[in-house]
């Protein structure tokens, strides 16, 4: 059987939690897709790559040929 008192009560402590758990897990989703996202632009202490590290990547990607990152590479050191 139901309370009299309990039908204004009880509905809003439910939708309370159902607010409460979505924001919890909202802000799970979003702290987790952080720290993804700061792991994949450089290395764990957080420094930004040096040009030569760059130069390198570039390199190995085959974005720029062997000449260019020779002649790159001599301006950098």
């Amino acid at each position: 059987m139901h309370e009299p008192m309990m039908g204004l009560g009880g509905w809003m402590g439910s939708v309370f939690m159902i607010v409460f758990w979505t924001l919890l897990i909202v802000a799970l989703v979003l702290w987790i897709k952080s720290l993804l996202r700061q792991e994949r632009r450089g290395s764990a202490s957080g420094e930004p790559e040096s040009a030569l590290e760059i130069l390198r990547k570039r390199y190995a990607r085959g974005e720029i040929s062997k000449e260019e990152f020779e002649e790159k590479r001599k301006h950098l050191l």
